[in-house]
């Protein structure tokens, strides 16, 4: 973890940077806000833009020491020397749910140290009264925090009925997630945007992500973070081994989240 801060503190410091930058996203979500498309053709707004900007000044001052991967920041050319430690953040995961309005989009920070995500904050913050807030770290545990209060999450064991699958909303391949499934168990099929899919299963909300499609290490570190603290894993697809952060370009290889097994 980080040398300034003892892990436990800068998870919460982490918790009310990820809510500050939140409220911005909300300031713009009650608005009327246009959209943009970048370089490769993915959408941007102006929540994308600010909540980076809340989070990284955040990050700055919290550990000065420490580079950041930034979603928007890579957009416009700015890509850090990443060594052993460093943050991943995705201001604003899930743009298509937030432009869309249905509420599933997320704001990501993420701690990796030595490849392995450590520590994640995931928000959604229109989700509920006060929003929902995943966060956890390694050592510490997982915890959401929303209307009900804040309380420990963990991954379940699958149920004897069959796994709970979560599958992107705006994402999807069918044919390649029926292809996955097969001669599994499989009780029910679900979807969800954004990282909330990694939050799900270390709720103990479902069972399985199969992610069989493009994304990036910022997508998912934050909620691989908290699937982690958990109990739960996201392995690569092709030959099983964990997932690991820092590489090349920083795109993912496909892989499948998992909580608990039988």
């Amino acid at each position: 973890m980080s040398n300034a801060y003892p892990a436990p503190l800068l998870l919460e410091s982490l918790s009310r940077l990820v809510r500050d930058a939140g409220a911005v996203v909300m300031s713009i979500y009650s608005t009327d806000f246009g959209v943009r498309g970048k370089g490769d053709s993915s959408p941007v707004t102006e929540a994308d833009e600010k909540a980076e900007a809340v989070i990284l000044a955040g990050l700055a001052a919290l550990t000065p020491d420490i580079p950041v991967v930034a979603e928007e920041a890579v957009a416009g050319g700015t890509i850090p020397d990443v060594g052993e430690r460093f943050w991943l953040v995705d201001p604003l995961d899930g743009t298509k749910e937030f432009i869309s309005r249905n509420g599933e989009f997320t704001v990501n920070v993420a701690l990796v140290e030595n490849g392995e995500p450590v520590l994640g904050v995931v928000l959604a913050p229109a989700l509920g009264a006060c929003g929902r807030l995943f966060s956890g770290g390694r050592s510490l545990g997982a915890m959401l925090e929303d209307e009900g209060g804040r309380r420990t999450i963990r991954c379940r064991p699958v149920p004897s009925n069959g796994l709970t699958v979560v599958a992107s909303r705006s994402h999807g391949d069918a044919a390649a997630l029926d292809a996955f499934l097969a001669g599994r168990k499989v009780a029910a099929t679900t979807s969800a945007g954004s990282s909330l899919k990694l939050c799900l299963l270390a709720a103990g909300e479902a069972d399985l992500y199969p992610r069989l499609g493009r994304t990036m290490e910022w997508d998912i570190a934050a909620g691989h973070a908290v699937l982690a603290a958990a109990g739960g894993s996201v392995c690569r697809v092709d030959d099983g081994s964990p997932l690991r952060y820092g590489k090349t370009g920083f795109e993912n290889p496909h892989f499948v989240a998992a909580g608990l097994p039988n």
